[in-house]
């Protein structure tokens, strides 16, 4: 008999091609967030669930799910699952590594060019029918290149921005990361406290994952260390950044701006945001390439394959739980 997976949302074809003829695929065609119940239900009898970060997998959900031998989290992060229920139940969980690093990258330049260039509020202007002929007042930004960069996190996303803003827009590069060494980067860069992080650069960029100790790591106080003239770019975790206070931070112009892909209570975001001209937000989209997607489809299948096959999957987070096998 074929383990059986459930896929929790659409994914590119290739993972899924790569397990149809070993797996028995039950695909859910459902847009929207998946309820706890709902992930019960379709799990309950399931060898595997492959699932996206979107995907809340807490202890109720592991322990009615008493077949689940894997859960392959269609992500890098996998703040979204409860690791020590997992172990405890022997449940390998596993993630796509070394996918969407230089494509995140991309987007965080992406987002800083955006908001410092008032790309999205200049677009509309002109979708308006409002641009009558060149001023020399409008619109003025501020230069990406030569300004002050830093990176709070210096895992392989940060390192991969740090090395685009010293190579390609000569950035002074700082950074705020307790486990790495300047010296071990490829590029030149300082590393310095978060006060000093803050109050010194001109674009803070948030590339840490989601954890006890960084959850609200800028709050008001932190932006309030900040530039009036700088920007916030969170591509990392909504819960990392207090949402609220960061509202009434640009509400009350005491920073330039944000440019955020994530959200505190994502998919919802704090009343007002969208109504504020010196944001830009989009929708979870940093790694939203279609060579990365597929990259992290494949990687998300082989991780199965290789469990099935007797092998330590790429992927696995919970190490532990090869102490623990069941």
């Amino acid at each position: 008999m074929k383990p059986k997976i459930f896929i929790s949302h659409m994914i590119p074809d290739e993972g899924i091609n790569m397990l149809k003829d070993k797996f028995e695929l039950e695909l859910n065609n459902t847009n929207g967030i998946c309820t706890k119940d709902f992930l019960i239900e379709k799990t309950k009898d399931k060898d595997v669930l492959l699932s996206l970060l979107s995907d809340n997998i807490d202890k109720d959900v592991i322990m009615s799910c008493p077949k689940l031998k894997v859960i392959s989290n269609y992500a890098v992060g996998f703040n979204n699952i409860d690791l020590k229920a997992a172990t405890e139940k022997g449940i390998y969980v596993t993630n796509t590594p070394r996918t969407l690093d230089e494509t995140t990258a991309d987007f965080v330049f992406a987002l800083m060019l955006a908001i410092s260039r008032k790309v999205v509020e200049s677009d509309w202007f002109m979708r308006s029918g409002k641009f009558e002929g060149w001023g020399a007042m409008d619109f003025l930004g501020f230069d990406v290149y030569n300004s002050t960069i830093g990176i709070v996190g210096m895992g392989n996303i940060g390192k991969a921005v740090g090395r685009i803003a010293y190579y390609g827009f000569v950035m002074n590069v700082l950074y705020y990361d307790k486990y790495i060494d300047a010296r071990t980067l490829k590029f030149v860069a300082r590393n310095v406290t978060l006060e000093d992080l803050l109050k010194e650069s001109d674009f803070v960029v948030l590339s840490v994952p989601l954890k006890d100790d960084t959850y609200h790591l800028i709050g008001e106080s932190e932006l309030n260390m900040m530039k009036r003239t700088a920007y916030l770019i969170n591509t990392a975790r909504g819960p990392v950044v207090d949402e609220l206070a960061l509202y009434n931070v640009l509400k009350e112009k005491r920073i330039a701006g944000a440019a955020l892909d994530v959200y505190e209570y994502e998919p919802k975001f704090i009343e007002g945001l969208e109504k504020l001209d010196n944001i830009v937000m989009t929708p979870h989209i940093a790694s939203a390439t279609i060579q990365t997607r597929q990259l992290m489809s494949r990687k998300a299948a082989q991780n199965i394959i290789d469990y099935f096959d007797g092998k330590v999957p790429e992927g696995l987070v919970n190490k532990e739980v090869l102490n623990n096998k069941k």
